[in-house]
C-alpha cells in the first residue's frame, strides 16, 4: 500500500482564496463608485466637511468611507472624529466602510501635487448616487453587519 503525498488544497485554503478574491472585487467596485461619484459631483470630502454635511442633511448621504493608513493610527483627534462619525452612521443606518490606501484614494480623486493644499481624504461621503456598483457595496456592508463586523475594512491597492 502506498501513501499519496501529493500536495492537496485544503478547503480552508480555498475559502481564504475565495474571500481574498471577493475583497479585491469589492475594493475595485468601491473605486468605481468613488470615481463615478466624483465625476457626478456627488462627494463630500473631509472629516469636518462630512460632519457638517451630515448635520445639515442627515439623509443626504448613501455611503461613508473612513480612510486611515498606518501612520495616522496614533492621531487621537482623528480617532475621536471617526468614532463620532461611526456613531452617526450607525444611528442613521448609513453604510460605512474603513479603507486603507490613502495614495490610491488620492489617485482616484485626481488629487495633484500642484494644489496649494491637499484635501483631507480621511472621510468621504457619497451623496445621492444611483448605480449598480453602489448597490454591490451596500450588499457587502449588509453582509458584514450580518457577520457582526460593525466596520468592514477594505484595502485599496496602489496601481
Amino acid at each position: 500500500m502506498t501513501t499519496d503525498l501529493s500536495p492537496t488544497t485544503s478547503s480552508s485554503s480555498l475559502e481564504s482564496s475565495s474571500t481574498q478574491k471577493k475583497m479585491e472585487t469589492i475594493s475595485q467596485t468601491l473605486e468605481h463608485v468613488l470615481v463615478t461619484a466624483h465625476h457626478q459631483n456627488c462627494l463630500t470630502v473631509g472629516v469636518y466637511e462630512s460632519a457638517k454635511f451630515l448635520n445639515e442633511y442627515p439623509d443626504g448621504a448613501v455611503l461613508c468611507v473612513l480612510a486611515l493608513d498606518e501612520e495616522d493610527e496614533d492621531d487621537a483627534a482623528l480617532q475621536i472624529h471617526f468614532k463620532l462619525l461611526q456613531a452617526f452612521c450607525y444611528d442613521n443606518y448609513l453604510d460605512i466602510l474603513r479603507v486603507t490606501g490613502m495614495r490610491r484614494l488620492a489617485q482616484l480623486l485626481e488629487e495633484t501635487s500642484n494644489r496649494s493644499e491637499s484635501r483631507d481624504l480621511h472621510c468621504i461621503l457619497v451623496t445621492i448616487l444611483q448605480c449598480e456598483a453602489l448597490q454591490q457595496v451596500a450588499r457587502f456592508c449588509e453582509e458584514s453587519r450580518h457577520r457582526y463586523e460593525c466596520l468592514p475594512h477594505l484595502e485599496l491597492q496602489d496601481r
